[in-house]
């Protein structure tokens, strides 16, 4: 069975919502439960040895629009959010990561050697990450507690604006092109980010911000969970263009396994196809190369195929790509090393290839 390490999850944000209604994360994840996409037993089925898991703030009155007669929808921008209550929020869910980790449910890991020994164990290989960065301050004092508490990863915005910049709707067809980019506090963040160390995720991030990180990061450009604007036409998918800045920059796109970003309708039907999965994995290899392709699932952030499920379907999605035509060597790749090399180089453990 082959590994796969996920490049974006929202396990943290179901664990926490479970925790206000009473549940207790650390058994839901070490015993296993119905609900979402991801715990421990499924993960382990599922050959998922860990991922990129966010702390995200949700928008609580943000309703999706439904789908017209010709289908096609255009969700506004949810309200910004206050800072106090998001920081209160991102501290619990960090809390909840922590206690998972002191409690061997899984490992929380700051480098990919600490990956390497949580895989070699069989423990839950967890990165922090942020969506949309809310919880942090102008003069960026809580990022650098968040770096000492395990972030190592985070993307500036969510589908909503705040003091860094400015988000992509739900829409559909819609291009990325739909607003002002990062700010002036924004530009701060990258170049705080670049000194320490930290993954800058551009997913959400309008086709502004897109370029404004591009011309100032160090980093190779990351899409941790998107898709072929070509083949989906939704706004939170990546044009050619960007598809081939991120190639340039030997960056990545992690696949979002959300139907609504591979259906060519944009439709939220969990009966969507593999296919669907494969044909934005051929066209992204296409355009980009082997290299910059991996995994972003979204599990527990979105729906995603009936014939995947859960975590435990993986090897349903990694035999689709081997009937395609995808040699072991590739799928390696994709399923994993990808992600490992974009991590050494954004955390700055060796120089880039």
């Amino acid at each position: 069975m082959e590994q796969v390490f996920d490049g974006h999850n929202d396990v943290l944000l179901r664990l926490w919502l479970n925790a206000k209604a009473g549940g207790d994360p650390v058994r839901e994840f070490t015993d296993g439960t119905f609900s979402g996409h991801i715990d421990g037993p499924r993960a382990k089925a599922g050959g998922l040895t860990g991922g990129l898991c966010a702390i995200f703030v949700p928008s609580g009155k943000l309703v999706l629009e439904k789908p017209d007669k010709s289908g096609r929808y255009h969700t506004p921008l949810s309200e910004p959010l206050d800072r106090q209550i998001s920081l209160d929020i991102a501290i619990e869910q960090a809390a909840i990561a922590w206690r998972l980790h002191n409690h061997n449910a899984w490992s929380l890991c700051r480098s990919t050697t600490d990956i390497d020994s949580a895989v070699a164990k069989g423990s839950f290989a967890a990165v922090l990450h942020m969506e949309g960065c809310e919880p942090l301050d102008r003069e960026l004092a809580a990022l650098e507690l968040f770096y000492a508490a395990g972030l190592r990863s985070l993307g500036p915005v969510w589908s909503r604006n705040n003091i860094f910049g400015h988000g992509v709707p739900f829409a559909y067809p819609h291009g990325p092109d739909a607003g002002p980019g990062l700010t002036d506090a924004g530009f701060d963040l990258i170049r705080a980010c670049n000194q320490l160390g930290i993954l800058i995720d551009l997913s959400h991030l309008t086709e502004k911000g897109f370029w404004d990180v591009a011309k100032s990061t160090e980093q190779p450009l990351v899409a941790s969970h998107s898709n072929a604007h070509a083949l989906t036409p939704v706004a939170r998918n990546l044009t050619d263009r960007q598809l081939d800045a991120i190639r340039e920059s030997n960056g990545l796109v992690g696949l979002n396994f959300a139907v609504t970003m591979l259906r060519p309708d944009g439709g939220d039907n969990v009966t969507t196809p593999l296919e669907n999965m494969v044909r934005h994995v051929d066209y992204m290899v296409e355009r980009m190369g082997i290299k910059c392709v991996a995994i972003g699932s979204d599990f527990d952030g979105a729906s995603i195929p009936a014939a995947i499920g859960n975590a435990e379907g993986l090897p349903v999605f990694v035999d689709a790509l081997k009937r395609a035509g995808y040699a072991n060597s590739e799928l390696a790749m994709i399923c994993r090393e990808n992600w490992f090399r974009i991590l050494r180089w954004a955390w700055k453990e060796e120089a880039p290839d």
